[in-house]
């Protein structure tokens, strides 16, 4: 499977909807689910963004 930007788009938005979906679940008062969700939107950007950069650099240095 080759990772285009589209197929990478997809993939991250299913599971950025599967993991806010089960917060939203929880019995967890609304503000609370949405400050957790901010908080893994945040953290999935940033991991993408690292894990793009880092497989930029392993294929530019190998």
């Amino acid at each position: 499977m080759e990772f285009t930007t589209r197929t990478t788009a997809i993939v991250f938005i299913v599971l950025l909807a599967a993991l806010i979906g089960g917060t939203a679940m929880s019995p967890m008062s609304t503000s609370t689910v949405a400050i957790v969700s901010i908080g893994l939107f945040v953290f999935g950007v940033l991991s993408l963004a690292i894990g793009v950069k880092h497989g930029e650099y392993r294929t530019s240095h190998h």
